[in-house]
């Protein structure tokens, strides 16, 4: 199991990476003192739309507002980790001296972070953590709070649910993403009680491979089929594969009749969430995520202390290296506050969550 700990910590932060001798222009000697050119790596689109429509933007400005004059690399790895180590082999190969790296492999992404190591350029994991004692930074959520947001909900509102039975399923993310493990981690330290005095009896809980949408469908007509309909809860990691639950609901016409919970605060989970089919989903401010890594990396670039901007936070790679942490605080949202949070965040726009629904609906739509 993986740790996640805020708090300060007497363990020694990740390792400063070493002096490296690629010297292309914007490379410094000095782990990424003066860069000014930054790779963005993220890690593919089938998941969810935050990473182009909103992370890609909000990064590439952010950093270029931090250090005026700078430039982004962007590349996206499209789901396929291989690609992704290409992408920032051809990042280091260019010159670029600081990386933001979204994994689409915890794992497989260590990879990076020692080459980037081995010529002095810092490595910042952006939204997932990656399984290195060298990585230097972690900007992120506290993602078993989101886990936990989500099975609060379903603690708090289950009883609406479960006149004609008590069966949960769980549609987990993708398991080489570690915040996946730390979502689920949660969500069942929420439910476990109920799991544990039979007040609710868990029929599946499986791991979806890329967060693939087509794959969380036919887990819930599986789901449906194995327990002759009888579902009362559907435990969904997030937005893009609650609604292909929903289409799955929809077809036996039970959408609506199941508790159905998302995260990501996507425009279509809005927007099942004002028709009714979704009950819940996670709304984290990538606004702030960010301007967490924007931040840091102005730090590297400066040469300063980044202890301001982590507060003593961390959070432990498998092998117990603490990593100084950036954790925003997720928010959950169902239909009492959409309006008191992502409309007036601005995180969605009223006119894109109502299109071609009826006016009134979730008191939201004019």
């Amino acid at each position: 199991m993986l740790l996640a700990a805020c708090g300060n910590s007497s363990t020694p932060p990740a390792s400063n990476p070493t002096s490296g001798t690629n010297t292309g222009s914007g490379q410094t000697a000095a782990g990424g003192k003066g860069c000014t050119k930054v790779g963005v790596l993220l890690p593919e689109t089938a998941s969810s739309e935050r990473w182009d429509s909103k992370d890609k933007p909000l990064l590439t400005q952010k950093i270029q507002a931090a250090i005026p004059g700078a430039t982004v690399d962007y590349a996206n790895a499209g789901g396929d980790s291989t690609v992704q180590q290409n992408q920032a082999d051809a990042d280091l190969t260019k010159g670029d001296c600081i990386l933001v790296l979204a994994a689409h492999d915890s794992d497989a992404a260590a990879t990076i972070v020692t080459k980037a190591k081995q010529q002095g350029v810092p490595v910042i994991a952006y939204d997932r953590l990656i399984q290195s004692p060298d990585l230097n930074y972690y900007v992120s959520f506290d993602n078993e709070k989101v886990g936990q947001l989500q099975g609060q909900y379903i603690v708090d509102h289950y009883k609406d649910y479960i006149k004609n039975g008590k069966n949960i399923s769980m549609i987990n993310g993708s398991q080489t993403d570690n915040n996946a493990i730390l979502f689920r981690n949660g969500a069942i330290k929420a439910l476990q009680p109920l799991f544990d005095n039979g007040t609710l009896k868990k029929v599946y809980d499986q791991y979806t491979p890329d967060w693939d949408n087509d794959k969380a469908r036919v887990e819930m007509d599986g789901v449906l089929t194995a327990n002759q309909n009888n579902i009362q809860i559907a435990y969904v990691a997030n937005d893009g594969m609650a609604n292909s639950a929903i289409a799955s609901l929809k077809a036996q016409k039970l959408n609506g009749k199941v508790l159905v919970t998302g995260q990501d605060a996507t425009v279509a989970g809005i927007q099942n969430i004002l028709t009714g089919d979704q009950a819940m989903t996670v709304y984290k401010a990538i606004d702030k995520e960010a301007q967490g890594a924007a931040d840091l990396v102005k730090a590297i670039h400066d040469g300063t202390d980044p202890k301001a901007l982590t507060n003593g936070a961390t959070v432990k790679t498998k092998d117990g290296t603490a990593i100084p942490s950036v954790l925003e605080t997720p928010v959950a949202v169902d239909k009492t506050n959409i309006k008191d949070t992502v409309i007036k965040d601005g995180f969605v726009k009223v006119a894109d969550v109502c299109k071609g629904l009826p006016a009134g609906a979730g008191g939201v739509c004019p």
